[in-house]
Parts: structure tokens; sequence; C-alpha cells
């Protein structure tokens, strides 16, 4: 009877225990669906236009600001009801990381902290009536508009990149390129005789953080994943190049992880080119400035970003190279109520003396979105004093080169190897908002420790 006592008590306390734990993991929404009032019907509203890192970071940081306040009211309109998390998509390439745990769902995280979400494209905004117009010619008021609608690949003019290249803007692309690897892997089995070096050729274009993450994810994908289920082809015949125009691939960090993460890339067996400019891009090949070529039908362009063609509709002022032109507070020149942050937004930094603006980095948007929440609120409370300039102050960068290696700098520190691929992955896992995201990756990289990645195509009906 004691035992019978014993047992029941630890498993009422475990079933307690668990449902405490289920309660802190999914929070009730601020309102209950019978009694959130309309975006419409608050005295202030504050809508943001994006759902990337900065529109999502801006109208949480809102929500939590106004939490004990009845008066202001968020509403955030996106194309996706998903934020990309960024530093995590080079992983969709190899299958690392798995896209569900990339693809951050908005609508469940705004509703929850008591805003308000539409999924539409923002089409016009008219600034006399303070209305915004989203596809299907649907309007919404605003009292206060955060544009923050990212930016797009720059392609500088080059002939056929649009065409033959292919892009990296966020999770599809991430996934085409897998797929485009597995394609040639299938298309090169049934061949016979000699097979053209064009097939199975990579060119990775652009020498930034994302071009080298795509780079060595390619190389995972081939030698870790498909090299077992292909062995008829010999996993040493993809060749994969990484070209960058200036002297050395990612700039922006120290010399010294620079030069280690050249040595991790040569030691893949990666091509890396410096000081060398594509003229060109065709179906099956790459033309180098000098006259140089490299046959390859397989191209993925990196190597610049450009603001949201967009905002060129929105009658802003506009820095065509930068731009919607703000000043220090974030604020729209010459548009009142009118705020703009993230890639589309050229926003003055104060830690550079040449005039160069804001970085178009993750951390710069979250940094931005935080300024910005604060400084909307101050403006409906009629606190100018309380105003924020915008000051970016950069926190490091992580580049993971594979699962046992990265190159990482984070508050002046400066490591790489192994220690510091773990550090980027536990720096990431901590900040993905998605409580499932977090334990579904952990969960697929302490497997991955075990078992061999098994990666598939899934093709639609349109591509057979």
């Amino acid at each position: 009877m004691g035992r019978l006592l014993k047992g029941s008590l630890a498993l009422g306390g475990t079933v307690v225990l668990l449902g405490a734990l289920k309660r802190a993991l999914n929070p009730q929404p601020r309102y209950a669906a019978w009694e959130k009032p309309g975006y419409e019907e608050f005295e202030n509203k504050v809508l943001v236009v994006g759902g990337g890192f900065g529109g999502f970071t801006a109208a949480k940081e809102l929500t939590e600001f106004i939490k004990d306040r009845e008066d202001v009211g968020v509403l955030v309109v996106a194309k996706d009801n998903f934020f990309t998390f960024w530093p995590m998509v080079a992983g969709i390439v190899s299958s690392d990381i798995e896209t569900r745990n990339v693809a951050q769902p908005l609508r469940r995280a705004l509703i929850t902290a008591g805003a308000s979400f539409r999924r539409a494209k923002l089409t016009g905004v008219d600034h006399e009536n303070k209305r915004v117009t989203v596809d299907g010619g649907l309007e919404f008021p605003y009292d206060h508009l955060i544009i923050s609608l990212g930016g797009q690949p720059n392609f500088f003019g080059i002939p056929g990149v649009e065409e033959h290249a292919l892009h990296m803007r966020g999770i599809e692309d991430a996934e085409r390129i897998r797929n485009r690897m597995i394609e040639r892997f299938e298309e090169v089995s049934l061949m016979r005789g000699e097979i053209p070096e064009s097939k199975l050729t990579f060119v990775v274009i652009g020498g930034g953080a994302t071009g080298v993450e795509v780079a060595s994810e390619l190389h995972t994908l081939v030698h870790e994943a498909l090299a077992p289920d292909y062995p008829n082809i010999d996993p040493h015949r993809v060749r994969i190049f990484l070209i960058e125009g200036l002297d050395n691939i990612l700039p922006e960090l120290d010399p010294v992880l620079r030069r280690a993460a050249r040595t991790r890339l040569v030691n893949q067996r990666i091509e890396v080119k410096t000081n060398t400019l594509a003229e060109e891009i065709t179906s099956s090949c790459v033309r180098l400035k000098g006259g140089e070529e490299i046959a390859a039908e397989n191209v993925i362009w990196t190597a610049g970003n450009r603001p949201n063609a967009a905002i060129s509709d929105l009658d802003l002022p506009i820095d065509e190279r930068n731009g919607i032109k703000v000043d220090s507070y974030l604020r729209v020149q010459d548009r009142p109520g009118i705020w703009a942050i993230g890639d589309c937004a050229a926003i003055p930094n104060s830690n550079e003396e040449n005039g160069r603006g804001v970085p178009p980095t993750a951390q710069a948007a979250v940094q931005e979105g935080k300024t910005v929440a604060k400084n909307v609120l101050a403006t409906i409370d009629g606190r100018e004093e309380d105003l924020e300039e915008f000051e970016y102050r950069p926190m490091g960068q992580l580049v993971e080169l594979g699962s046992d290696f990265a190159v990482n700098e984070v508050m002046g520190v400066r490591f790489s190897g192994r220690l510091a691929a773990i550090f980027w992955r536990l720096t990431y896992l901590t900040r993905l908002n998605s409580p499932q995201s977090k334990a579904q990756q952990a969960a697929d990289w302490i497997l991955g420790t075990l078992l061999r990645p098994a990666v598939t195509q899934v093709r639609g009906s349109s591509d057979e």
C-alpha cells in the first residue's frame, strides 16, 4: 500500500510539473479572442510594415512597453507569416538545419504579445490621410508608420546574373540550392561516357559571411550527405569556387580569422579566388575580368545587397544607394509620423567618420527595432526630450564553416575551431523565438552526431 501511495504521489507530481512546464512554454495571449479591440479602435495606431528582424523587434518591443496600457494598438503587415532567422539559413543547404526551424512564426508570437497581424504586401502610402494600401486594395490607417521592408540582391548590372544564377534571398533559395546539387547528382548518375565538367562545378560569387557559409555547406552536402548515396560518383569531382572581388574573404573580420577561414576552405578543396570580378554569367560558364572562364552550370550569387525596390513607389526621400533617408532618431526626413529601419533605410552611423551608414545586418536591424519602438512611444506621449539617437553597437560576427568549425569575433574576443562552432550553435539556438524550433533544432544537432544526414529532393508536378 505504501509503495502504491508513493507511486501515485510521484505520478501526480510529474503530471503537475509537466502542466506547469507546458503553461510556461505556451503563454496565454494578452487578449482573449472576444475581448481584443480591433486595431482601428485604438486611440494611437502604430503600423509596422515588414516582418524581418527590424519590424518584428519593433513590434515586440512596443507590445512590451504598452502591456499596461490600452491606448496604443500595434499592427504588423508582412508578405509572409514568418520571419527568416537569417544566421541559420545557410545550414539549410546541407540539411544541417531544418527549414521549419529557420521560419519563425510571426502570427502566434505577435498575437500572444497583444499585437495584430495581417499577411499582405504593401502597395502604397497615402501620406495626407495617413493610410497604407496593400494588395487587393485593402487600406489600414496609422498614426505612426514604421517601414522595415528589408533588401534584395544587387546585381551591379552584370549580364546574366539575374537570368542564370541562383540567389540567396531567403529560405526558398537555400532549398533551391540544395535541390540543384541533388539534381546534378541524379543527372550524372544516369550519364554514360564523358561527363561535362560544368555539370558538377559550383561557383559562389561573394566572399562575405553568406558566401563563405554557403560554399562550406555545399561541401558538407556533397561529402557527408550525398557521397554515400551515390557510390558511382566521386565526390572530389565536384568543384566549388568562391569568388571575391576584394583582397580578402570576410573583409569585416580580423585578419587572423580571415586566414583561419581561408585555410579551412582550402582544406575542404574549395578554390578561393580573391581580387577577382565576374564579368558575365551564362548558362554554362562564368566569365571573369581578365579573360578567364570557369565552366559551370551552377552559379550562386551572394555578392551584393540593395534596399527593397518597393520603397521607390512610396513617395519618400530616397538615397538610391542606401535607401530611405532618416535622421539619427530613425524618423524619415520631411515625413512626420513615418519611421524607417533595416536594410531599406539609409541610417547614419555615428561610429563612421567616412560617412558610411549602418551596415545591413541582422544585429543592426534588431538594435534599430528597439530604438524606434522607444522613440515612437516617446513621440506618442509627447516626450520629445526622451527621444534616443540611434547608435549602432556592433557585437561581433559569427561565421560557421561546417558543424565542427567556425570563426567568431565577439566583443573584441577572437577564436576559431570546434569551440567556436559550439559557441555559434548555442548562441543562435538561444536566440530562436519559437520554443518548438529550439527543441527541434537541438534534438536534430544531437542526433546528427550519431546519424548520417539523409537528404531528399521534393519535386512538384511542374518539375516532372
